[in-house]
């Protein structure tokens, strides 16, 4: 492992001599595909599915379908809860009418009926306590408010179906807000009086650029602005020091005349460029590890297309994680790594951990996640489609296609902060014909990944509809695992406003594991609560650490308990690191006899 090896890109990567398959099962759908002649029964089927996904931006018709039916059937078959809904209709309509006599009366302040949520910033502005926008607003809240609660608490619904369709239900009643109207939205009639209208001819011309660059293929989006990868962001010095068919691995020049002697490998998610965690200078925690005297090493992956279908799930333990450890290994001899995942790398680097603890492998000092979720009971509303119907709808999708595209991926995130990333957006540009100005994170999440049919279909089978990992089914190599064989010491980062591995569903490790966990919650979310740099005000965070003997504290009782600390939560982090890492010496080689022709960081992989 100390040359840096390129191999075909196009082989069934999970193949090994002979053609012969070492790495997991092919994914399993509900029933079998293939007849005894190894002719696809299900073809017909699957290029019909294929083409509906076109046209429902991949939610299957069928889960809607049934998740409706479920909710109609069951409420059909309640008088009471019937009578209920009317009963509250009624009452707050004529609570409105009523407010709506009083609202020009001296003393009635706005918001009387309904407030809105703290994270709902549509009515945020002062126009909208004005009449007669505060009553429009009020009467959207109300209905949502109705809605909601019509959807939702009818004896008999499955709790999944009565999730779809209380989220459909909300995502349709957001397009009609008044926020999202010219004549209805007191911010883009106030606008309009102070530019004479400019703000329309600004919007269209947003809205023609948009569309410009959403047909060519050479111009990137809007929001990527002026940052390059590799000038203004990814821009710590490194250098690639291996290459498989599936990752380039970074090791980073170091900054400091010492370092620990343990090195620090980051397994960042493959749904998301790595450079996430290596931003503008001022946002990088590479370079801010490197300063605080680590050696680093990031994983960078590549981005795959149609001809790598077969890809597997554990293809990314083999040839990423196992890859780099054992790259370090021969750079750094006889030490430990601080092995930090992020997101679905945290996930995977959860599984390498639990398989290496199984096989005896202790190469790992410590386990650093963020925002990485090991059970996926509770995974937020990123989980409301993934039913049967769901992954098999989406298998035929990526049948067809071979990946799952970035477009796709990029509108699944959309829609679960609808409001801010769609709706907001749209106003601003298009009906105030403003831009918000870009910036590094906003460039990092245009750059778009996409993910191969056969290891996304394996991860929302095994892990998100099973939910195999948790329950100690989920098997590497003919065996499963169990975290709970895991004794290294861990680090678990997660984000108040996490949408994606929302902090109680991360906040489980707690008893999945046998070691000393420290918890941290740290404000903002997803992307914004880890991209946090000492020095950027607004950062806020709680840490406490379980040894692996204490008595299990839940979330709530933890969250009452912890008290608040203001700041950046990375000084606790590597606080943390060095206290289980030796002391500083010279700093070790940079690489082991790499070829030539391999590149400086960023490497070559993150540019495709």
């Amino acid at each position: 492992m100390a040359e840096a090896v390129v191999l075909p890109l196009r082989r069934r990567l999970s193949e090994g001599e002979g053609g012969k398959s070492t790495g997991p099962a092919e994914p399993q759908p509900s029933t079998p595909t293939e007849g005894a002649d190894g002719i696809d029964r299900y073809q017909a089927d699957r290029a019909v599915h294929a083409m509906l996904a076109r046209l429902s931006a991949g939610i299957s018709p069928a889960a809607l379908l049934l998740a409706y039916s479920d909710w109609l059937l069951h409420l059909a078959s309640s008088p009471q809860r019937q009578m209920e809904i009317g009963h509250e209709a009624l009452i707050e309509t004529k609570r409105f009418l009523d407010a709506t006599q009083r609202f020009f009366l001296p003393g009635q302040g706005p918001w009387s009926l309904i407030r809105p949520q703290p994270q709902d910033k549509r009515f945020g502005r002062s126009e909208w306590e004005q009449p007669p926008f505060n009553l429009m607003a009020q009467a959207f809240l109300l209905g949502e408010q109705w809605w909601h609660n019509a959807t939702t608490g009818v004896r008999g619904v499955s709790k999944q179906n009565e999730a779809i369709v209380e989220f459909s239900v909300r995502q349709m009643l957001d397009v009609m807000s008044p926020s999202n109207f010219a004549a209805t939205n007191p911010e883009v009639l106030r606008r309009a009086f102070e530019s004479g209208g400019n703000n329309f001819a600004l919007g269209w011309r947003n809205f023609c650029d948009d569309w410009v660059r959403l047909a060519s293929a050479e111009l990137g989006p809007v929001t990527t602005g002026n940052f390059v990868v590799g000038e203004t962001v990814a821009t710590a010095c490194g250098k690639v020091v291996f290459r498989n068919e599936l990752i380039e691995l970074i090791q980073y020049c170091p900054t400091t005349e010492k370092v620990h002697p343990e090195p620090v490998l980051i397994v960042p998610a493959w749904i998301m460029k790595y450079y996430i965690l290596d931003l503008s200078p001022q946002n990088s925690l590479v370079k801010y590890l490197t300063g605080e005297g680590f050696t680093v090493f990031m994983i960078s992956w590549r981005n795959p297309d149609a001809a790598d279908r077969e890809i597997a799930f554990d293809d990314y333990r083999k040839l990423g994680v196992e890859a780099a450890l054992d790259t370090i290994g021969n750079i750094v001899p006889d030490r430990q790594v601080h092995a930090l995942g992020y997101c679905l790398g945290g996930t995977l680097l959860s599984i390498a951990a639990a398989t290496m603890a199984r096989d005896g492998d202790n190469r790992l000092k410590s386990i650093s996640l963020l925002a990485a979720q090991t059970d996926f009971t509770e995974a937020g509303e990123l989980t409301l489609f993934i039913n049967e119907s769901q992954v098999a709808f989406l298998e035929d999708m990526m049948w067809e296609r071979g990946v799952l595209d970035t477009t796709q991926m990029a509108g699944a995130f959309q829609l679960l902060r609808s409001n801010d990333l769609i709706w907001s957006r749209l106003t601003r540009d298009y009906l105030m014909g403003e831009r918000a100005p870009p910036s590094d994170l906003m460039a990092w999440n245009a750059d778009a990944t996409r993910l191969p049919y056969r290891m996304h279909s394996e991860y929302l089978r095994e892990l998100f509809l099973n939910n195999d990992l948790a329950g100690g089914r989920y098997v590497v190599d003919g065996k499963p695992i169990s975290l709970s064989d895991i004794h290294t010491p861990m680090f678990v980062v997660g984000t108040v406003r996490d949408h994606v591995a929302p902090w109680k569903s991360v906040y489980k490790i707690h008893y999945q594991v046998d070691a000393d966990v420290t918890f941290l919650l740290t404000s903002g979310g997803h992307n914004a609560g880890i991209v946090a740099p000492p020095g950027e005000v607004g950062h806020t965070y709680r840490v406490k650490t379980k040894t692996a003997d204490a008595t299990y504290v839940g979330p709530d009782e933890w969250l009452n308990t912890v008290p608040q600390v203001e700041g950046s939560w990375w000084p606790e982090w590597t606080k943390w690191l060095s206290a289980r890492s030796g002391e500083p010496s010279g700093p070790p080689r940079m690489g082991v006899e790499a070829p030539q022709y391999l590149p400086d960081a960023p490497g070559d992989y993150l540019r495709h």
